[in-house]
């Protein structure tokens, strides 16, 4: 169900070695910015997955093909906030969201590494997949340019939440950036869903992390 012949990829060490003594912190290198990330035991949302690690790299290195400057940007599942801090480096208006157990960290590591930039204040927003979808976010007023997605789907149960949750954000004129490693049998099942909803190419792969990543537009009716 895909198109495109991708490329292929090694997700570079863009983690620069530990100057902090904090086990909990990471440090990246993204767009000549050094991003400090404080990672959270307790949460899923609150590690560095590979994906994040994929899309940002990609969209460092394809600024022509995906120009994010001055355009809005969505991040589902947000997570430690890595990907939206480095779309917010390259200058998007940047809404970040994530479930309410995720967000304190979240907003902390995206204020920390956003405040001194000349640059659009990002917004952090709580999101359930599936969800008061159009009360908090109704169409009408809420349209964004990219929904950027990474890791989102793995063994949990609100797969068919997050699909709605993608065609919700996913108008017309819409691009959807989605970075997945892949690894169970839920997660191409998710897919085939996916690729008959959403126009759907495959930019590029990376095999050596099982990452895939994916770009899909709205299916015109």
């Amino acid at each position: 169900c895909l198109t495109g012949s991708p490329v292929t990829l090694t997700i570079l060490q863009n983690w620069v070695p530990r100057v902090s003594h904090y086990f909990d912190k990471e440090h990246y290198t993204y767009v000549g910015h050094q991003i400090v990330i404080q990672e959270s035991i307790e949460h899923f949302g609150a590690v560095v997955w590979p994906g994040a690690l994929a899309l940002s790299q990609y969209l460092e290195s394809n600024q022509e093909q995906f120009n994010l400057k001055d355009k809005k940007v969505l991040e589902i599942g947000a997570g430690t906030g890595l990907l939206s801090i480095v779309a917010c480096i390259l200058g998007a208006h940047v809404t970040a969201t994530d479930l309410p157990e995720v967000l304190e960290n979240l907003s902390y590591n995206i204020s920390r590494n956003t405040q001194n930039l000349n640059m659009h204040k990002p917004e952090v927003k709580k999101l359930v997949w599936g969800e008061g979808l159009n009360e908090d976010f109704p169409v009408s007023t809420y349209h964004y340019d990219f929904i950027l997605a990474t890791d989102v789907v793995y063994h949990h149960g609100a797969l068919d939440p997050l699909l709605a949750t993608m065609v919700h954000f996913c108008k017309p004129g819409t691009v959807l950036l989605w970075a997945n490693k892949f690894r169970f049998s839920t997660d191409y099942e998710f897919l085939e869903k996916f690729c008959n909803i959403f126009n759907t190419a495959i930019l590029a792969e990376f095999p050596e992390s099982n990452v895939k990543l994916l770009k899909a537009t709205i299916r015109k009716n």
